[in-house]
């Protein structure tokens, strides 16, 4: 098994290479096989990929009693670079989502999602051409650390004792039956985050760089985000245009004039209500990539970003589309932009001639299963 190696903040990527690949849940077992044919056919015979199965979700827990095996861990971070079908959440008290699992315990701080728009995929919008945007989402901290405690709960009395009596908080109407939660944002997390939304930017030619925030009302977490961001644009990347919109507004103007927007860096509630409506705008998130990154060790887990659908496992109605774009993400993450490019051109024409999945056929298109769309996009790898 070849393995990726991160040297001097670069990938070295052997020409063999072993990536990890959790099946998924509900339709992870009709859209991954579909990823991988797919990508195989990319790849073709300069390069290849050992697909390297690991268990997680519900098939790990069947096979081992555990939702996410520490083995399964172990792969993702020892190999650097994996990806993955739609995870279930575990139902039941203490069960955190195994997707936030896996980003904090590998500790992938930026959430990438790029958004944009494929003729012939039916929008809400009048002119979703105009739609070309790259969200960046701190994805360790905000409420999604999961600190909280339920109402009434020993822990819950405990720190509304400790709010009103040594900090003197007063504005908690109803204690007694108030559940409490904890916003950490971090100036380290916020800046690691922004920075990689700048040298993004500059890598990619785009135009310039917005923070999305609520400074406006929590102005020391959302308030310190903003700060932390404007202070690292302007001192590691002073060329760069950088600016600002507080999120509701941001959630307003992107329908009515999202040619405004280009990269975006937010903190994590944000970027996770942002980010459903984007992927809204230009056909819902059947279409939406999706890629969790550490950029300072080089780790990354690309995932297909919908649901597991469990109600369509398994009818050959599944739609591989999010999780063949988060694919195309990670070559070029790997530095096989040929491939990416293939795949994504010949997604592009399918998708340009009506031949896509029932969920995103246009009325007079070629309505596909999820083997006959895959095959679809082979034939025009291959007639590439």
């Amino acid at each position: 098994m070849s393995t990726i190696t991160f040297e001097d903040g670069q990938l070295r990527v052997p020409d063999t290479v072993t990536i990890p690949v959790i099946t998924g849940d509900g339709i992870g077992v009709d859209i991954t096989p579909a990823m991988k044919a797919v990508v195989d056919a990319a790849v073709g015979d300069a390069k290849h990929i050992d697909w390297l199965d690991v268990p997680a979700g519900q098939a790990a827990f069947d096979l081992t009693g555990e939702w996410m095996p520490q083995a399964t861990l172990n792969a993702c971070r020892d190999y650097r670079v994996s990806i993955k079908g739609p995870l279930a959440t575990p139902v039941g008290d203490g069960h955190r989502s195994l997707n936030v699992a896996l980003r904090q315990d590998l500790d992938l701080y930026a959430c990438v999602r790029p958004v944009r728009w494929f003729e012939g995929v039916t929008s809400p919008l009048k002119r979703p051409d105009r739609v070309d945007m790259v969200v960046f989402r701190e994805n360790t901290e905000d409420v999604y650390a999961g600190i909280e405690w339920p109402a009434g709960s020993p822990e819950a009395r405990r720190l509304f004792r400790f709010l009103s009596d040594d900090l003197g908080v007063k504005q908690v109407r109803f204690p007694c039956s108030s559940a409490f939660g904890i916003k950490p944002i971090s100036r380290d997390g916020s800046r690691r985050l922004v920075r990689a939304a700048c040298q993004y930017a500059l890598d990619h030619g785009r135009r310039f760089v917005t923070l999305v925030h609520k400074g406006n009302i929590m102005k020391f977490t959302e308030g310190g985000f903003l700060q932390w961001g404007y202070e690292l644009a302007k001192e590691e990347f002073p060329g760069l245009v950088v600016k600002d919109v507080i999120t509701d507004a941001f959630l307003q103007d992107t329908l009515l004039h999202p040619e405004n927007y280009d990269v975006i860096a937010t903190t994590n509630l944000n970027g996770d209500l942002a980010s459903d409506q984007l992927a809204a705008m230009v056909g819902g998130v059947g279409i939406a990539p999706g890629a969790n990154i550490n950029y300072e060790t080089g780790h990354a887990v690309f995932e297909a970003t919908h649901g597991t659908a469990p109600n369509l496992a398994g009818t050959g109605q599944a739609n591989p589309s999010s999780l063949l774009l988060s694919a195309v993400m990670m070559l070029e993450y790997l530095g096989w932009q040929g491939p990416a490019d293939a795949i994504t051109a010949a997604l592009a024409a399918c998708y340009r001639q009506g031949v896509a999945t029932l969920d995103i056929a246009p009325a007079d298109g070629q309505p596909c299963s999820t083997a006959e769309f895959t095959q679809a996009i082979i034939t025009k790898l291959d007639n590439h």
